[in-house]
């Protein structure tokens, strides 16, 4: 692809801020939309955004082609649609978008959290979309970002390789050569189910923040997180949980990192345990825990990222009594039910299929309903 390739990015806190901004710096063709026209005035105001970077890419003014909140108008020129909100939106995304998706577009999740890709095709397949697009996911968000302003971005880290996976896999090696100009960070990701499985949040945060309920209420968040909320006993919490998400893993053929391989991997972080990994990754000194419980670590990771690998577990002969207590205890505190509001294996359309069958759909694409 050349450089005219164009993006609409899907959203605009953070996240979606500095990636429109990035992009257009880069000279990409970019639309910016938000469901709320409020929030995006006074990016209209003045044609685009000002992005800092911290970490050596692009600064300056990033104009942008257009601003909007309509679908249609952000989807009409769109060869790439970046996907950046919570995981809680992207079936009310979908649902949006479907109407006005044509042939030969790519929706990317910025992240897919678990099994997020499968969920947006779905939507879109059930709202009547019949255009060939193609559904990939990523399996974290590429930035470290945040907002200076109403149409002010920084970026602090742009991550150096990120999986990615579409639906199916046999579409990824394209997808990633339409995204290399802008994007040579992503890599290869295996296919959705293998970008999903390694979802480290699910195992980290919902537990550690249930985990320390009293002391988040009590603090407001006034402690740090990871160094003085993990404990022996909360880190042998964590432990069989990552257990659990790797066997889930393994019954679908897949070999998932551990929780201590990704804190190797990713931070060059090592222990004994997964306490002693945790305590030697200098990036979590001085991160300081939510300062309540109505956070996003537990709305939107317990239904959007535990709850259908717990679901995976059942369906598949997995023993998950660890996500299954952290999912009802979340449950309980939030006085909401989950499992309901959550990505069961029926609003994915997947409860039927055997492991085969599923691998076949996340490979080839070919459903034997």
């Amino acid at each position: 692809m050349d450089q005219q390739t164009r993006y609409t990015v899907i959203g605009a806190g953070h996240g979606g801020k500095s990636m429109a901004a990035h992009l257009a710096i880069m000279g990409f063709p970019t639309t910016l939309f938000n469901r709320t026209p409020e929030r995006v005035a006074p990016i209209i105001k003045r044609g685009g955004l000002d992005l800092e970077c911290n970490d050596g890419g692009p600064c300056g003014f990033g104009h942008l082609s257009g601003v909007t909140s309509s679908y249609g108008e952000a989807l009409a020129g769109a060869d790439i649609v970046m996907v950046v909100t919570p995981s809680s939106a992207h079936r009310e995304v979908a649902a949006a978008c479907a109407p006005h998706l044509r042939d030969g577009q790519v929706i990317i999740l910025n992240p897919g959290r678990t099994c997020g890709a499968i969920e947006f095709a779905k939507v879109i397949a059930d709202h009547g979309c019949r255009a060939d697009v193609t559904v990939a996911e990523a399996g974290t968000f590429i930035y470290a970002a945040r907002s200076d302003g109403p149409a002010q971005a920084r970026i602090f880290r742009i991550k150096e390789a990120v999986p990615l996976a579409a639906l199916p896999a046999t579409r990824t090696e394209r997808v990633l050569e339409m995204l290399c100009p802008a994007y040579p960070q992503f890599i290869d990701g295996g296919n959705v189910l293998k970008t999903s499985l390694d979802n480290m949040g699910a195992i980290f945060h919902p537990a550690l923040t249930l985990l320390n309920a009293g002391w988040i209420e009590a603090t407001h968040g006034n402690f740090q997180f990871y160094i003085e909320g993990v404990t022996p006993s909360v880190s042998h919490v964590l432990a069989a949980l990552d257990r659990e998400r790797v066997t889930v893993a393994a019954a679908l053929g897949i070999r998932a990192q551990t929780a201590l391989e990704w804190l190797r991997m990713a931070y060059d972080a090592t222990g004994e345990n997964l306490n002693e990994a945790i305590h030697n990754q200098p990036g979590y000194y001085g991160i300081q825990a939510p300062p309540t419980l109505n956070h996003r670590y537990i709305f939107e990771d317990v239904p959007m990222s535990l709850v259908p690998l717990a679901a995976l577990g059942q369906r598949y002969g997995v023993a998950v009594q660890g996500m299954d207590s952290i999912i009802r205890l979340a449950c309980v505190i939030h006085r909401t039910d989950y499992w309901r509001r959550g990505r069961t294996l029926d609003k994915l359309g997947i409860t039927d299929l055997s492991v085969s069958e599923l691998v076949r759909y996340v490979e080839e694409g070919v459903r034997e309903d």
